[in-house]
Parts: structure tokens; C-alpha cells; sequence
């Protein structure tokens, strides 16, 4: 009986995507070309300021907001130059990749934080695949060397903050499990198993003490360093502890999409379906499923909404939707389509020459301190590039 309920809900939310998604497409060219507008106009703003990368934008300043490449979303930028390097063809680009990707290149050796595999395999790790080369193979396995550095057998997770709230002792936050993907190729390019564990590891732990019962999962569980056992459950970011923070489960389906990709363990599998679903048929989630920041904030309907998460959400599902074993890839794929669809409307999607050179507007960084609520994000334009160019390799198969 649950069995056939899930198929019967599962035709329903089919159905109904392609109602709403019928007749349209995603405007591909059309977002693209506006995509290489604005990094061509990010690059004559910051081309004179060495070893900054853009973050965000205040508009009520008028004011790209920078960083340096220690700030942990400095290789976005690059690994969007990438990504549209490898839809145009074009050289020019490639060099802007290459140029941002070296301001990024001194974060190899981070091991202050877990955040080098968004900084390196975002980055370097688009440019050896598109480029094969052997100085960014060097890069990349550096990185991976670095980000085993926090990894703790005894706890078997990989710490991500050092300084945070003096009560945690072990802070594991879930964005974590996007860095993994940086280890699982450390395993495949050089068949040391170490990687391999430590990656897997990691992703059960974060598996088992992460996540509630209906696939939902905390954004920060923090471990006893004796014990080994998880002593703190939170939400930092989110709406309040139980809450159902938006980006944090799309961090969560999207790495769990890549760890089954990369190890073809069933039950990374089964649980990036069960997120996956969780997301699509929350009674709070929106008709063109860009979420509200969190699923269970005081405000909805009023609630922001949040275009990175969406963004984040429309990659994984692209690519879960194509993976033999998921009976619902269909279902999964249609839904990631008018995510595309509404992010590449004039309400999300900037017009050349404005939005501060970002591409996507409306995303919210940390809305309970008030930080980065309602702006551009460098991690929206990153996911949303790549889900498009995943959106394309379906189109032309």
C-alpha cells in the first residue's frame, strides 16, 4: 500500500510539472549569453584589483563586494568563467578561468577550515577536466592532501571549524559534503585508498547523525572529542534548530548525488532520493519550486526565497534524474526544468550591465544575522551555470 502511494503521488507531481512546464523551454542562449556579459564586465572591475574575487553586491551602494581567495566562496568566479568556457568555446574565456583560477591557486594548502573543495575543485577542478593539465593536476592533489588534514579517525569526520561557538567541540556542518567530491577524485587519479575512506566515511557519519527520520537534516551537529559521539544538533543558518534550512538540504542532495556517483554505494543513492522527495513534496515548498530560505520559516508565504538554494537543487536533480537505478529520473528532471524556467525569468535573472555583474538575483545568505539577505551570491551563479550546462548534455543526447 505505501508503495503504491508513493507511485500514485509520484504520477500526480509528474504530471503536474509538465502541465506547468509544457510548451516552454529553458532559454538556454539567451541566459548564457547574458552569463558571459556579466563575467566579461565582472573581469573589467576587478582585472586592477589583484587577488580579489566577487562575493555578493549591495545595490543600495552600489558596491561589488569582494574578497580574497581565503573567504570561502572565492572559487565560484572561476569555475563559472569554466563553465562557459566549455559552452563557447572560446579562448578569451578560458584565460579569464585560468587568470581567476591562479588568484584562487594559494588555497591549496588551506587547512584552516573544510572549505578547499568548493575553493579548488570548483576552480582548478573544472579547468583540468576542460584542459588536462598537468600543473592543475599538481593543484588539485595538494588540495586533496590539505583537506585530510582535518580529518579525525577517531571521530571519522572531517572537522569544519576550528573557532566557532566555544561549546562546540567537533562543528561538522552539512555544506561539508560538497567537498568530498575534491577526495573522490584524489581516489580515482591515484587509486589511494585513503581518500576513498576518509570521503566514505565522512558521508556515513553525516548520514547517520545529520538527518531526521523524514530525510530533512540539521545544518551543524557538533561531536564529543572523547566519545566520538554527536553532542549538539542546530541550525545555524536556518529559521531555528528543527527547522528545514533550504540551502543546507540542497547541500545535502547534491552530495549525496555525488557520492553515489562516485562510489556506487545504495544507500547514498536511496538517500538523495529521500531528500530529493522530501524537498518536491514539502506542503511549503512553491509552485516553481524556488524554495522559501527555510521550509518552516515564521513569514511564509511573505518568506524570502532563495534562488542559490533552487540553484543548487536544480544541479542535483539534473543529475539524479539520470542515473539508471531512479525509477522517478523523469519526475526529478521536470522539476529542475522549471526551477531553470523560473530562474531564467526577469524576476531572477539580471539584466547585462546591472545586478553588480552577478547574474541571478534574490538569494539569501544568512537571513538570522542579517547577513547577505536578498542579494546576488557567486555560489548562486556557480550551480546555476553548471545545472544549465547539465541541463544541456540531456538535451543533446
Amino acid at each position: 500500500m505505501k508503495r503504491l502511494t508513493t507511485l500514485l503521488l509520484a504520477v500526480i507531481i509528474l504530471a503536474s510539472c509538465q502541465e506547468k512546464s509544457q510548451g516552454n523551454d529553458v532559454p538556454l542562449e539567451k541566459v548564457m549569453a547574458i552569463a558571459k556579459q556579466q563575467v566579461i564586465q565582472m573581469d573589467s572591475y576587478l582585472h586592477s584589483q589583484e587577488d580579489r574575487l566577487p562575493r555578493s553586491y549591495n545595490a543600495a551602494e552600489e558596491e561589488i563586494i569582494t574578497s580574497p581567495s581565503t573567504w570561502w566562496c572565492s572559487g565560484f568566479y572561476p569555475g563559472v568563467l569554466w563553465y562557459l568556457y566549455e559552452y563557447f568555446e572560446d579562448d578569451s574565456i578560458k584565460n579569464l578561468a585560468d587568470k581567476y583560477s591562479m588568484r584562487v591557486e594559494n588555497e591549496k594548502f588551506n587547512t584552516y577550515d573544510h572549505d578547499i573543495g568548493f575553493q579548488m575543485y570548483c576552480s582548478f577542478g573544472n579547468g583540468y577536466r576542460l584542459t588536462d593539465r598537468s600543473d592543475y593536476k599538481e593543484v588539485l592533489l595538494i588540495s586533496a592532501n590539505s583537506a585530510l588534514e582535518r580529518y579525525n579517525p577517531e571521530i571519522g569526520l572531517i572537522r569544519s571549524w576550528d573557532k566557532h561557538r566555544k561549546s562546540w567541540q567537533y562543528p561538522v556542518i552539512i555544506d561539508n559534503m560538497m567537498n568530498l567530491e575534491l577526495l573522490m577524485w584524489a581516489f580515482h587519479e591515484t587509486k589511494d585508498s585513503t581518500y576513498y575512506k576518509v570521503a566514505v566515511s565522512h558521508a556515513d557519519k553525516t548520514l547517520e547523525n545529520h538527518f531526521r527520520s523524514d530525510y530533512s537534516s540539521y545544518h551543524v551537529v557538533s561531536y564529543d572529542t572523547v566519545s566520538g559521539l554527536a553532542e549538539f544538533k542546530v541550525t545555524a543558518q536556518g529559521a531555528f534548530d528543527e527547522s528545514i534550512w533550504s540551502r543546507g538540504q540542497a547541500w545535502g542532495l547534491y552530495g549525496y548525488t555525488m557520492m553515489y556517483r562516485e562510489t556506487g554505494l545504495s544507500r547514498y543513492l536511496n538517500q538523495a532520493i529521500g531528500i530529493a522527495k522530501m524537498l518536491i513534496d514539502h506542503p511549503n515548498m512553491t509552485d516553481d519550486y524556488i524554495p522559501y530560505w527555510d521550509l518552516l520559516a515564521e513569514d511564509i508565504p511573505e518568506a524570502l526565497r532563495d534562488a542559490s538554494a533552487a540553484a543548487i537543487m536544480a544541479s542535483a536533480l539534473i543529475e539524479l534524474s539520470q542515473m539508471e537505478e531512479v525509477e522517478d529520473g523523469q519526475m526529478f528532471f521536470e522539476v529542475a526544468k522549471i526551477q531553470l524556467q523560473t530562474l531564467s525569468s526577469d524576476t531572477y535573472l539580471a539584466e547585462p550591465g546591472t545586478n553588480g555583474n552577478f547574474i541571478l538575483k534574490h538569494s539569501v545568505g544568512h537571513l538570522p544575522v542579517n547577513s547577505e539577505v536578498d542579494v546576488p551570491l557567486t555560489y548562486a551563479d556557480y550551480y546555476f551555470v553548471e545545472a544549465l550546462i547539465r541541463y544541456k548534455s540531456v538535451q543533446d543526447k
